[in-house]
């Protein structure tokens, strides 16, 4: 058994999703462990080059962390033949030309979501990548979380019988800015700057949706900018351009049909940030990013609608808490693995950049149908 080196270019290593999330608890984290396992009992072991716009920030993030190799110049950086995997965290609008760039330098490609700010964009990007005959990864974070871990082993185990309808919840208050600091970026609200949350989020449902339920048909979406004015890191007062809350009803392919609330402008009255409520014949499921309940056909309540009498029953007591059984590690660094297998073991990897274009799809036609009031249906996507 040996140790193989894997060069990885980091680009956004200083941004807050590229520095926290894929640097330091995923690709530092996985060093740290002695790399990844290998199916022929080698280990890979992560050697990094980080690329940012800010010298100082960079240079302060490597002493930090023991690195020797960055750079503010990213064509030097693919320039580089010994680092053959190009991972991208930057802002959406700057990511299509760097994507393109790496590609043509015959890099493997891994990258933050969406990987475009247009459909035409990131289709454009799949298909430079199939005929380059570049590897692609693109990050399905949720789908390595406990709780999705969960749903999908439930799903497997025929627990739901036919599943009929999934019901999402996601979201929280975010700030204003005004009076205490918000805590997401202020870009976030301006549509000028690629912001809105159904750019952000709707890529994320798709692949939700697609992997564990089956193939997104048609789309009705409503949108919503609820908070017209906020204010900047600086504290300037802004008009908020974008979407804040957006409401959509996907119908699958077998029928099964998916509600998803989504809004910055609400309070939660949930166990955790996001849950799926799924519906079966034989059983249901309310699913969090880490906790999953069931409730079998067969220990179902019988309620009866009576609104002139105080229900005292305990609905919630009825559910079973789902088991781990296994130890769950950070979802991100379990992704970064599975990508870095699949991509060293010549194995085609699904979530590849057509799936990302996917992702770009479902949040324009979000858009699209909010603003013509309609449901427009969705072609089956090929490379």
């Amino acid at each position: 058994m040996a140790q193989r080196r894997i060069g990885i270019i980091v680009n956004g290593a200083s941004g807050r999703m590229g520095y926290r999330q894929h640097l330091v608890r995923s690709l530092l984290a996985i060093r740290d462990q002695g790399g990844v396992q290998l199916a022929d009992g080698d280990t890979l072991m992560p050697d990094l080059l980080l690329v940012g716009r800010n010298e100082e920030k960079l240079r302060t993030i490597a002493e930090r962390h023991g690195l020797e190799n960055w750079t503010t110049d990213v064509d030097a950086a693919l320039e580089q033949d010994d680092y053959e995997v190009y991972f991208d965290a930057l802002v959406t609008n700057l990511r299509l030309d760097n994507l393109k760039k790496a590609i043509a330098a015959g890099k493997a490609i891994y990258t933050e979501k969406p990987t475009a700010e247009t459909f035409e964009d990131a289709l454009e990007l799949a298909r430079l990548a199939k005929d380059a005959g570049t590897v692609s990864g693109v990050v399905h974070d949720k789908l390595y979380l406990p709780g999705l871990l969960k749903l999908r082993r439930l799903i497997d185990s025929g627990f739901f019988g036919e599943i009929l309808s999934v019901r999402g919840e996601f979201g929280y208050w975010v700030y204003e800015g005004d009076w205490q600091a918000a805590q997401r970026p202020s870009w976030n609200y301006r549509s000028e700057d690629g912001g809105g949350i159904v750019a952000d989020m709707f890529p994320h449902w798709n692949y939700v949706i697609e992997d564990l339920f089956g193939r997104i048909v048609d789309v009705y979406a409503q949108t919503a900018t609820h908070i017209g004015t906020r204010w900047d890191e600086q504290g300037r007062e802004y008009a908020a351009t974008a979407d804040d809350a957006a409401y959509g009803i996907f119908r699958l392919e077998n029928g099964t049909v998916v509600q998803m609330n989504s809004s910055w402008d609400v309070r939660v009255h949930r166990d955790e940030l996001v849950e799926f409520q799924v519906d079966g014949t034989k059983g249901s499921a309310v699913v969090g990013l880490h906790g999953a309940r069931i409730q079998p056909r067969e220990a179902t309540p019988k309620p009866v609608w009576n609104p002139d009498v105080r229900d005292g029953h305990d609905y919630r007591g009825d559910w079973i808490e789902v088991p781990d059984n296994e130890v769950f590690d950070n979802g991100f660094k379990v992704q970064w693995e599975d990508f870095l297998r699949h991509y060293v073991e010549g194995r085609p990897y699904p979530f590849d950049l057509l799936a990302g274009a996917r992702g770009v799809r479902l949040a324009e036609i979000g858009l699209k149908s909010a603003a013509e009031g309609r449901r427009i249906e969705l072609d089956v996507l090929e490379g």
